[in-house]
């Protein structure tokens, strides 16, 4: 029986085309031939208008986004595809829904399915009962040999023989194993970027190190020439994929990432490279091959980059940073378990420690917690100093090791690299003397390539000149004492200018795993937990409400009380400043500052008219009442004859007005006692 009717003529021929994966597009061509050649069947069968689909080429059809099938049952839908053509089902799906979609809308606008093996027409019974069996023959076809291909796989990795790729620095033997590089540049290079992660604990400052070094790292390029390492400035992504490849701690691994699968719009969506945890791993084999450091030292970088993650949470300590607060990221709450976190006050190293934990979780505005952070910081400082003090003099030697082995990293790397460039050079040498020189085509090119890397020789060796003139000299016997010195008084080295706060967060971190903190009256409670598992107690005095290093001192304070009482803010501030008297951040008084200290601490400006309602005078007032000069007063006050108070020396003198009319201080006025004889006057007399 004909099934192809004229109405199935009239309407366009739709070949889709797909192939599963990037690699059957790269490899497998044959199949692709195939599928485009039933647009020349669909013409001999007698459609003119053939429309071939390949928007699927390299995609699964596995049920994931498909956007030429879509565009496949949208023309079916339509009614403008009187045929659908491809190889076999399992082109056109590898699921059933998709499938079963496909027969169903084909049965409703009565389209054909052509493959190579026959044309069916899906509103019959029987073409209908075959094409399903098709489809689920293909779907279970897939599932076997999935099945299989992955069973061989795990039973390959389980013994540690899989290998999909080679991480750089290693390569692979004749019998199929890992070996280090034998390229000595690629190995340092990975050394050197181990070592400086141990130094600084940060993956970006060691990418910031190795680029302001002009220090390139190796990363492996698959091209056509295949497997090619090549030399670049390092990327953040470069060195944290070299940091948290367990290949190099010489463990072989297999399952490290995994797929997740999702449900969007109808279609699944398969989210592959998803990172599992270490327990989650399918295989983990220790001591596979060689490695560039130990497993121990793997696992130390990995709790130093997963707790330098900032954004991941309380649980974190967080990365080291240059801010005041020694203790950020180890100080845990111990009423809610929470952080706490660090609210910073200039640059002077003055924080202040605080738990939100009340604000953000119970909506009160109070603070679960706070303190300032001088003398938490300075009683566990002095407590990891007395505990790791036996180990100044080791330090210190391995300070002076370090500052003999300081630069000689990069000069190394730019010695390795003029090495490598000279063989480079000589090999393109080698070359152009081998080649015709009566072929200018090949000759002229060779020249050009050999120009190239003999100025990139002299490039190097210019940059080895001049590192080699940057190096550091060596260390005098004076300052090698000194540093011995420094090893054996740690509290100095912990004061000295030079140690950052960066250095002190790291040693405390090095040793402390957290501290737990908790509030009493008047007292912090620490419980310092080692990184060894024991536990100390601390007892911190709390300073209470008002007392701060900044507080302004007592004898200050009463000295400003008793000044209020007979000046006003400006002529205290002048009184405080011929005193040499200095605010408690340091500053000279001003009008503003007396006013301010005043309504802080609750004392009364000085009123016009209020040194008369108690009846007192200072000296010019009384100079003028007695009608004598103001030495004459301070000279009667000297003398004990006028009774006078003066709050400190250079303060003014505070006189009671019924003093003035002391018979004393009257006979001593009309006397003239109370006036010094002239010394000149004096003298002429004798003569």
């Amino acid at each position: 029986m004909n099934k192809i009717t004229p109405d199935h003529l009239s309407r366009s021929a739709y070949v889709y085309v797909r192939q599963s994966t990037s690699d059957q597009l790269l490899n497998n061509p044959e199949s692709r031939r195939r599928q485009y050649a039933l647009a020349t069947r669909a013409r001999a069968l007698g459609w003119e208008n053939v429309i071939v689909i390949d928007d699927d080429l390299g995609r699964s059809g596995g049920g994931t986004a498909r956007p030429g099938f879509e565009r496949l049952l949208t023309a079916i839908c339509t009614g403008s595809a009187g045929v659908v053509l491809a190889i076999e089902a399992s082109r056109l799906a590898r699921n059933g829904r998709d499938w079963h979609t496909l027969l169903e809308f084909c049965t409703l606008v009565s389209s054909l399915i052509i493959d190579e093996d026959g044309i069916y027409d899906p509103k019959l019974m029987n073409d209908r009962l075959l094409l399903g069996m098709k489809g689920t023959f293909s779907e279970l076809e897939l599932s076997i040999l999935r099945q299989r291909s992955q069973e061989a796989l795990r039973l390959k990795a389980a013994r540690g023989d899989l290998h999909t790729s080679v991480a750089i620095g290693y390569v692979r033997s004749a019998d199929d194993r890992l070996e280090l590089d034998p390229d000595k540049r690629v190995r340092e290079a990975l050394h050197l970027a181990f070592c400086k992660f141990a130094e600084f604990g940060s993956v970006r400052q060691v990418v910031i190190w190795l680029c302001d070094e002009g220090i390139k790292m190796p990363i492996v390029v698959y091209g056509e020439r295949g497997r090619v390492v090549e030399w670049r400035l390092p990327r953040y992504n470069t060195i944290h994929r070299l940091l948290s490849n367990p290949v190099y701690a010489g463990a072989y691994v297999f399952g490290r990432t995994g797929s997740q699968v999702r449900i969007e719009v109808g279609r699944k969506l398969i989210a592959r490279g998803v990172r599992r945890l270490q327990k989650d791993w399918e295989v983990l084999i220790r001591d596979h091959h060689e490695g560039y450091i130990s497993w121990q030292d793997y696992e130390s970088n990995q709790r130093i980059i997963n707790g330098n993650a900032n954004m991941k949470g309380e649980m974190v300590p967080g990365s080291v940073r240059n801010g005041g607060g020694l203790l950020i990221g180890l100080l845990r709450c111990g009423h809610c378990g929470r952080k706490l976190r660090v609210l910073h006050n200039g640059l002077r190293g003055i924080a202040r420690y605080v738990c939100n934990d009340a604000n953000v979780n119970h909506g009160r505005r109070t603070k679960c917690i706070g303190f300032g952070n001088m003398r938490i910081d300075a009683a566990v400082s002095a407590e990891v100093l007395s505990v790791i003090a036996p180990l100044g003099l080791d330090a210190a030697l391995q300070a002076i090791a370090d500052r003999e082995r300081a630069g000689t990293e990069r000069l190394r790397q730019i010695e390795l690299t003029l090495e490598q460039a000279r063989y480079e050079a000589a090999r393109a040498h080698r070359q152009y003397n081998a080649v015709d020189p009566e072929n200018r085509l090949v000759a002229g090119d060779l020249e050009r390539r050999w120009n190239e890397r003999l100025a990139e020789v002299a490039r190097l060796e210019a940059d080895l000149a001049v590192a080699r003139d940057k190096q550091p000299s060596a260390l005098t016997d004076t300052e090698r004492a000194e540093i011995l010195a420094l090893g054996a008084d740690l509290e100095q080295l912990w004061r000295h200018p030079g140690a950052s706060a960066v250095i002190r967060k790291r040693i405390l971190r090095a040793v402390l795993e957290e501290i737990i903190v908790t509030l009493e009256p008047g007292y912090l409670h620490l419980k310092l937990h080692w990184k060894g598992g024991d536990h100390t107690l601390l007892h911190v005095v709390k300073n209470r409400t008002g007392q701060h290093r900044w507080k302004t001192d007592a004898a200050t304070e009463q000295l400003i009380c008793q000044l209020a009482r007979m000046l006003s803010d400006g002529n205290i501030a002048s009184v405080l400043n011929r005193l040499g008297v200095r605010t408690a951040k340091g500053n000279t008084w001003t009008q503003q500052r007396v006013r301010t200290f005043r309504n802080d601490h609750g004392v009364a400006a000085y009123r016009e008219g209020e040194r008369a309602e108690r009846g007192e005078v200072i000296l010019h007032e009384a100079a003028s009442r007695l009608q004598v000069s103001k030495m004459t007063v301070v000279r009667l006050i000297k003398d004990g004859v006028l009774p006078a108070k003066q709050a400190c020396l250079g303060a003014p003198y505070v006189i009671r007005e019924m003093d003035l009319d002391l018979p004393a201080v009257q006979s001593a006025i009309k006397s003239g006692r109370a006036v010094s004889p002239d010394p000149r006057q004096g003298l002429l007399e004798y003569q």
